[in-house]
């Protein structure tokens, strides 16, 4: 494979390798000259559509750091386990990365029901998972660092831009069937009605994999809310936007605001279906920093020139870079160890333009709201301020 443009990515000193009996003394899967991690993610199954940039950008990025010398000089090998949008299968399949192959860390799970699946395990058996989708917060571990967004800093900051922006005072809620949808819907119908003073008209929420939004479509012409507020996700959004358009929904006639569909799930919608509805994200690959145009440049030279990167694809790309930084600040791959050192980790190289991790285990990060446009890639019409603190837990929302 030629080498991966490293233009704008951080670089560590390099000695002779520290001695394995020092840097790993809990009997993780480290030798001489390699550490092996595990990736669990969704390769098959509705949630393969969201996934499967996730699995490219942790290896392009495993890929680079070991092309400039690994991990406390130690090459990074990678055991691939597929969670096949099962969450039984990703608590089983974290426990063998964990109990039988020792892995000094995970980059893994996308559905926050994936995550709760797993996390008893990582904390019972004392792994580390690096976790890249923004989901509903109200969770810290110390077995986890969380590079995606929580709802501070995408729900309730997309919300206040709706109604500052969009004048948008009614709300018709709408998501798939599980924990994070109705887990965010709870945040934004408290944020809505209790901090804006505005009012939900309609709630909605349909199975992982449905794929006939006829009923819901018409209820939404009833009811003519200001904005469609949406966290239907995996395929199903195929078939919902194809929907909305087929009934004449467009950005003409509705305001739609998404925290589920990044330029990942345009490529199987099709940007025709979603021009100009608005996503609430951290990161679209349109944004233009010299990190990002580094980024982008490096993983379509892999993954070829169409291959696109959404919120969460840049966030797990985030992982692999978060871990060697505290890997090489505790000096150590025990989990313990680097717990307790991730607290400051900055990376200034990162896509989205910088992050560091909070002693909550959260990023400080930046909030961005993107105009879908015909060609699949978003506009980035908002944007706060300054990086947003992480809180995964605020007051009045839970």
């Amino acid at each position: 494979m030629a080498a991966l443009p490293l233009v704008g990515l951080p670089s560590f000193g390099f000695g002779a390798p520290p001695p394995t009996a020092k840097v790993n003394t809990t009997n993780l899967a480290v030798t001489d000259t390699e550490v092996t991690v595990g990736q669990l993610h969704s390769a098959t199954g509705t949630m393969a559509i969201s996934e499967t940039g996730s699995i490219q950008a942790e290896q392009l990025a495993i890929d680079q750091i070991n092309a400039m010398g690994g991990v406390l000089g130690r090459k990074i090998k990678v055991i691939k386990e597929d969670g096949a949008s099962d969450w039984p299968t990703f608590a089983e399949k974290a426990r063998k990365l964990l109990v039988s192959d020792h892995v000094a860390a995970v980059f893994g799970c996308w559905t926050s029901a994936s995550r709760k699946a797993v996390l008893p395990v990582f904390e019972k058996e004392n792994g580390m998972l690096y976790y890249p989708t923004f989901y509903e917060g109200l969770e810290q571990s110390k077995n986890v660092i969380y590079t995606g967004q929580e709802a501070t800093q995408q729900i309730i900051w997309g919300l206040d831009w709706a109604k500052k922006e969009k004048k948008a005072k009614t709300f018709f809620l709408v998501g798939s069937d599980y924990i994070w949808p109705r887990t965010s819907m709870k945040i934004a119908r408290k944020h809505i009605e209790n901090f804006q003073k505005g009012s939900i008209v309609g709630e909605e929420y349909y199975p992982l994999g449905h794929t006939n939004f006829n009923s819901l479509i018409n209820k939404i012409k009833l009811k003519k809310p200001d904005c469609v507020y949406c966290a239907v996700v995996g395929g199903s959004n195929v078939a919902f936007y194809k929907q909305l358009k087929a009934a004449g929904i467009n950005a003409k006639k509705q305001f739609l605001l998404t925290i589920s569909v990044t330029e990942d799930e345009v490529l199987g919608i099709g940007g025709e279906n979603v021009e100009g509805f608005y996503s609430s994200m951290k990161y679209f690959q349109s944004l233009n920093n010299p990190n990002n145009i580094a980024f982008v440049k490096a993983f379509k030279a892999k993954y070829g020139a169409n291959a696109v990167i959404g919120d969460v694809t840049q966030a797990a790309y985030l992982g692999p870079w978060l871990w060697k930084a505290t890997v090489e600040k505790a000096g150590s791959f025990d989990v313990d160890k680097i717990a307790a050192a991730s607290a400051g980790i900055e990376l200034k190289t990162a896509p989205e333009g910088y992050v560091k991790i909070h002693p909550n285990h959260h990023l400080w990060s930046k909030a961005r709201i993107g105009l879908a446009q015909p060609n699949g890639q978003f506009k980035v019409v908002a944007e706060s301020p300054a990086l947003i603190e992480p809180n995964p837990f605020p007051k009045g929302y839970q």
